[in-house]
């Protein structure tokens, strides 16, 4: 068989691979019941005019022992995970406020990229109370990062780094009583149904550390709803 023509059936197959795991994987989101909907704030003036306001206040953890899990960390719980949920619920052609509770440390990126602030109101995030546009890559925790698949639905990508907790701040046991604390802004389009995940690569050993909590739904990545 002409070579050019093997390397296309290879192509297709691939391809048909991606996109069933894309759906494997947004199923598997919808099949995990528990969901943070944003809680309702009034108004707020953007540059495209006034708009309903809604804020969502989330953390991650070293661990699983939290308590999102379950007791005593549930089927992981050396897991490294956000919570109290994964999956979020924000209303459509609104202001979102997040603010991000991280008590982990960190280490380097696998891609600068994800060190910088992107699709937020302004293109940046308070830390600690401080403005910023990006951070370190070898100073990222973890990532909260929104994929707009291409779909008959709105685009949507957001991206913001969280900043690690200093190691001699990280306690053999327990949670750092010096998190560092992220909020940022941005505005919602049409209503629809995405992914979101971290891009730090906090996983175990497998999988480019992308293997473990990464790839298991629930700790850190789910389903981000922008509902109508």
């Amino acid at each position: 068989m002409n070579r050019r023509i093997v390397g296309a059936l290879a192509t297709v197959v691939i391809g048909a691979g991606v996109i069933a795991g894309i759906g494997t994987y947004v199923a598997a989101a919808k099949n995990d019941s528990r969901l943070l909907a944003a809680t309702p704030a009034g108004t707020m003036e953007t540059p495209q005019g006034v708009l309903p306001h809604a804020t969502l206040a989330i953390s991650v953890y070293p661990d699983s022992m939290a308590g999102s899990h379950g007791k005593d960390g549930g089927a992981h719980p050396g897991y490294v995970t956000y919570g109290p949920v994964t999956n979020f619920e924000v209303p459509a052609h609104s202001v979102i406020t997040m603010t991000v509770t991280n008590y982990d440390g960190g280490e380097s990126l696998n891609n600068d990229f994800f060190a910088h602030v992107r699709g937020t109101i302004d293109g940046s995030a308070q830390l600690n109370g401080q403005r910023m546009t990006s951070i370190s890559p070898d100073a990222v925790g973890h990532t909260f990062t929104i994929h707009g698949y291409s779909s008959t639905q709105d685009e949507f990508f957001l991206s913001v780094p969280m900043k690690a907790v200093a190691e001699e701040d990280m306690p053999e046991e327990g949670f750092t009583t010096k998190p560092s604390v992220t909020t940022f802004t941005f505005i919602t389009g049409g209503p629809g149904e995405y992914i979101w995940n971290c891009e730090y690569p906090c996983g175990d050993g497998t999988i480019a550390k992308f293997g473990a909590a990464m790839s298991t739904m629930g700790y850190m990545s789910g389903h981000f709803t922008v509902k109508g």
